[in-house]
């Protein structure tokens, strides 16, 4: 049970770190015009969302389970961008034809 309880717990630090990885691909993908806006406000929503699951899993370990009912739909965000990305692809957008 021990060793459990240290593998969930270091899950619950390496959380912490999803967060450098989230947000900064949530701009890129917000600024980019190749993909939806939405899909980049949402990458960023599943960075934070990230955050809270790890501070609450760290600090309040009895509240975490509360925490990931909430979390649970925001961390669709990454099924989201892959699906967009294997479905629909990264499309340029075309250029208007001169005259």
């Amino acid at each position: 049970m021990l060793f459990l309880n240290l593998h969930h717990q270091l899950d619950l630090a390496s959380e912490l770190l999803w967060i450098l990885f989230h947000v900064p691909f949530g701009l890129l993908v917000y600024r980019s015009r190749f993909l939806p806006r939405i899909l980049g406000v949402w990458l960023i929503m599943v960075g934070f969302a990230y955050l809270a699951l790890s501070f609450t899993g760290l600090m309040l370990p009895a509240y975490e389970h509360k925490v990931w009912n909430f979390a649970q739909p925001v961390l669709f965000g990454e099924v989201a961008i892959m699906l967009w990305l294997a479905i629909m692809g990264a499309k340029e957008p075309r250029l208007a034809a001169r005259s």
